[in-house]
């Protein structure tokens, strides 16, 4: 059986400044990843994913729309989950075989307060260490809901639950902003989660995780995924999304 991991953790696709501010901070943000016209194209097929999306797969919150699956949703979507860079992060912080756990769009609605602080996963989980992405369908600015930090706290032992004020702005955060077509790699148990949208207009996004390959999948892939899906996809996607 061909090793991917070994081959992707040989590749170094990661700049190391890049794995350093990782490290360091928690995330980072990779500039312009994809060139406008195929952000374009991809923002129209988001569009009109989110607008035939059904059932248990669109969830209204308080602040934003989620819809599932963006794996079964198109080929134009399959370069994001495979970005080598991405891929050589998960490498760095998770540390073993990994597979992909979900891909979804979020839109956060205009006008909409800021989310709480918080981790994506238990450092106790099976599913920990966990690498989340989300890449910039629109431009993410400090006044329409750019996804915002605690520097350093992946490392932190202080208890999230002890913060007095999680929607709050204590004055360390930083905004992870960028212009269309950027991505944001972040440690799953850095503190985080979106500002609050001021702006009229909402802010979208297609953002995942990954997790140790023997983790619970957010998202069964391999129960939902389309003979179209299946047809396309190579050795690489498959070993990442565990088929």
């Amino acid at each position: 059986m061909r090793d991917w991991f070994s081959e992707l953790s040989a590749r170094h696709a990661l700049s190391q400044e890049h794995a350093t501010a990782l490290d360091d901070q928690g995330f980072v943000v990779l500039p312009s990843i994809m060139d406008p016209e195929r952000v374009d194209q991809l923002a129209q097929a988001y569009d009109a994913s989110v607008a035939m999306a059904t059932g248990h797969d669109i969830r209204i919150g308080s602040t934003s729309i989620r819809v599932n699956d963006f794996v079964n949703r198109g080929f134009v979507f399959d370069t994001l989950y495979l970005f080598p860079p991405l891929l050589d992060a998960c490498c760095h912080v998770i540390g073993r075989p990994f597979k992909l756990s979900s891909f979804q769009a979020r839109t956060v609605r205009p006008r909409s307060p800021s989310q709480g602080l918080h981790v994506d996963v238990r450092s106790d989980s099976a599913d920990w260490p966990l690498l989340g992405f989300i890449f910039m369908v629109d431009e993410f600015r400090s006044d329409n809901g750019a996804t915002r930090f605690a520097p350093g706290s992946h490392r932190s032992t202080a208890s999230l639950q002890a913060t007095s004020d999680l929607r709050g702005d204590d004055g360390g955060q930083l905004l992870a902003c960028g212009g269309r077509g950027s991505l944001i790699i972040f440690n799953g148990s850095a503190w985080h989660g979106h500002a609050a949208n001021t702006s009229d207009g909402p802010r979208r996004s297609l953002q995942g995780a990954f997790i140790p390959r023997g983790g619970r999948a957010g998202t069964d892939f391999t129960a939902r995924m389309s003979p179209e899906t299946r047809a396309r996809l190579g050795p690489l996607a498959r070993w990442v999304l565990g088929l």
